[in-house]
C-alpha cells in the first residue's frame, strides 16, 4: 500500500478521501485554491499547499500546479477523486511520468472513455447499443453541421461535452430556432469544467430512467460487478437522489440483467481498464437500456453501494493501483439491503435551483443505525459562487426501500444546514429532498428523470 496520497481535490470528496488513507496510515497532502484556505479538507490533512486563486482553471483544474505539488510533497500516489482533471488522459499520463501512481485508470483507458465519441464506439464492440447520437464531435462555429446531424436524428436533441460526463453543461435544443444559442452555452460549459470545448449530440430519450453498473477490474484482468444504481432523479441532468440496487434493472429480469454485467466487463477489458468504474445506462419506456457513458473515477453516489456491499471502495481503488489481489476479497461480499443517497445543496428549488451562496453557520447533522452523512463543511465554511454548492450527502440504509426511504425522510428533517449572507437566511433543498421521497413516484419506485422538474411546476404554480 502507499505511504503518502496527495488528493488532487476539494470538500466533501477530498475529506471522504482522506477518511480511508488515514484509516490505513496513509499520509495524506491536500491542495485548495484561495478560496478553500480554511476548509475542513485542508485542516483535516497531514500537510496542505496553495495552487492558485479561486477559478478552478488557475487552481483545481491547474495541472502543473498540481505536479508541482506532487514532486515537492513526495507524494507516492494521486487520488483525483471526481470532477477537475479525475478523467483527463493528459493529466494522469504526466502524474505517472512525474513518478506517481495515478489512482484511476491508465492513459490510455482514459482517452478512450473520457472521451465520449470514442467510449460510444467502445461500448458498441462490447454489445451494448448507444443512444442514438453524432458519431464525431462539433465546435462552437459548426452550426451547419450541428443542424445536419440534428435532421438525421431528429428533435429533441441534448448537447453535450465530448471531454467530460457528469452531465455537467448539457443543453436541450427542441427545434432549430433553439440550437445556435444551446451549442454556444454548451461549448463554454465544456471549456471551462474540462478545458476541452468540444461537444457532441445525442438523441433526447423522453422520460428515461438512469441506471448505472459498478464494475471493476484488476490490473491481472479479473472483473467484478458490485451490484447497480437508479439516479432517476435530477434537476438540470445533475443527480438529486440515488439509491442501491436500481428498481429499475430489477424489472428486467436476472437474464437480461446478467447480460448487462457482462457486457460492462467485456467494456473494461476491451481498453484494457485497471480501476473501479460505472457504466451508465438509460431506459425508455420499452425498457431498452441504452448505453450512456462510462465514468472512469469514483462516483459521487458510490456511498449507496459501499452501504449495501459493505465494501469502501476508496480502499478499493487504493488497492487495485497498487496491484493488490483483490478478488477473494470480493468473492465475499454479498449484498444486503437498500441504501438511498440524498445531495443536500445551497440552492433555491423555486427559483430554478439557483446557487445561495454565503457562510455556513451552526450545524445540526443526523445520527444514528443506518444513517451516514458524508461532507466537507463545518460552521463558518464560505460556500462560494466557485464551485458546486453541494454541502452534503446524507445516506439511509435499510433492510427494504421504503424502511431505507422512511429512514432518509427521519434523518433529512433532522439536518439543520445554515447558510447565511449578507442578504440574510439564505435556501437549501432540504425540503424539496423530502417532498421528492414522499411522493406516490417515489415511493412506488415509479419515477423517470422528469419527475423534479413535474414537482417544480407544481410548486410555481402555487
Amino acid at each position: 500500500m502507499f505511504s503518502s496520497v496527495l488528493i488532487a481535490n476539494r470538500g466533501e470528496i477530498a475529506c471522504r478521501i482522506a477518511v480511508t488513507c488515514k484509516r490505513l496510515g496513509i499520509r495524506t497532502i491536500a491542495v485548495y485554491s484561495e478560496a478553500d484556505s480554511l476548509s475542513p479538507h485542508v485542516k483535516s490533512a497531514d500537510v496542505a499547499y496553495c495552487i492558485g486563486p479561486a477559478p478552478a482553471l488557475e487552481s483545481y483544474l491547474n495541472s502543473e500546479a498540481l505536479l508541482s505539488v506532487a514532486r515537492e510533497s513526495g507524494a507516492e500516489a494521486l487520488h483525483p477523486g471526481y470532477g477537475f482533471l479525475s478523467e483527463n488522459a493528459t493529466f494522469a499520463s504526466a502524474v505517472v511520468e512525474a513518478g506517481v501512481t495515478f489512482i484511476g485508470p491508465r492513459a490510455e483507458a482514459l482517452r478512450q472513455l473520457s472521451d465520449k465519441l470514442a467510449a460510444r464506439r467502445t461500448a458498441t464492440g462490447a454489445g451494448f447499443e448507444p443512444v442514438p447520437g453524432s458519431a464525431a464531435s462539433v465546435g462552437a462555429h459548426d452550426l451547419g453541421a450541428l443542424h445536419e446531424e440534428c435532421e438525421r436524428i431528429g428533435f429533441p436533441v441534448l448537447i453535450k461535452a465530448a471531454g467530460g460526463g457528469g452531465g455537467i453543461g448539457m443543453q436541450r435544443a427542441c427545434d432549430v430556432s433553439e440550437l445556435d444559442a444551446a451549442l454556444q452555452k454548451a461549448v463554454g460549459i465544456a471549456e471551462r469544467s474540462f478545458a476541452d470545448g468540444r461537444v457532441y449530440i445525442e438523441k433526447c430519450v423522453e422520460r428515461p430512467r438512469h441506471v448505472e453498473i459498478q464494475a471493476l477490474r484488476a490490473s491481472n484482468g479479473f472483473t467484478a460487478v458490485l451490484g447497480s444504481r437508479e439516479c432517476s432523479i435530477q434537476r438540470r441532468y445533475q443527480k438529486l437522489i440515488e439509491e442501491c440496487p436500481s428498481p429499475s434493472l430489477e424489472t428486467l429480469g436476472e437474464t437480461r440483467v446478467r447480460w448487462l454485467e457482462n457486457a460492462a466487463c467485456k467494456l473494461l477489458e476491451l481498453v484494457d481498464y485497471v480501476g473501479v468504474a460505472t457504466i451508465e445506462l438509460l431506459m425508455g419506456d420499452d425498457d431498452k437500456p441504452y448505453f450512456l457513458e462510462v465514468n472512469a473515477r469514483l462516483q459521487v453516489e458510490h456511498t449507496v453501494t459501499e452501504m449495501v456491499y459493505g465494501v469502501d471502495l476508496v480502499e478499493l481503488q487504493l488497492q487495485l493501483a497498487s496491484e493488490a489481489d483483490v478478488s477473494s476479497q470480493l468473492a465475499q461480499l454479498k449484498p444486503r439491503g437498500h441504501a438511498i443517497e440524498a445531495r443536500v445543496y445551497a440552492e433555491d428549488p423555486q427559483r430554478g435551483f439557483l446557487p445561495q451562496p454565503g457562510v455556513v453557520g451552526e450545524l445540526a447533522l443526523p445520527r444514528g443505525s443506518g444513517v451516514r452523512v458524508d461532507c466537507g463543511i463545518e460552521q463558518g465554511t464560505a460556500v462560494t459562487p466557485y464551485y458546486d454548492p453541494l454541502l452534503a450527502k446524507i445516506i439511509g440504509w435499510g433492510s427494504s426501500r421504503l424502511e431505507a426511504t422512511d429512514g432518509l425522510v427521519s434523518a433529512l428533517s433532522r439536518t439543520k444546514i445554515p447558510v447565511v449572507s449578507k442578504a440574510g437566511l439564505r435556501a437549501n433543498n432540504l425540503g424539496f429532498l423530502q417532498r421528492v421521497l414522499g411522493t406516490v413516484e417515489w415511493r412506488q419506485a415509479n419515477y423517470d428523470t422528469q419527475l423534479v422538474e413535474r414537482l417544480v411546476r407544481e410548486l410555481s404554480a402555487k
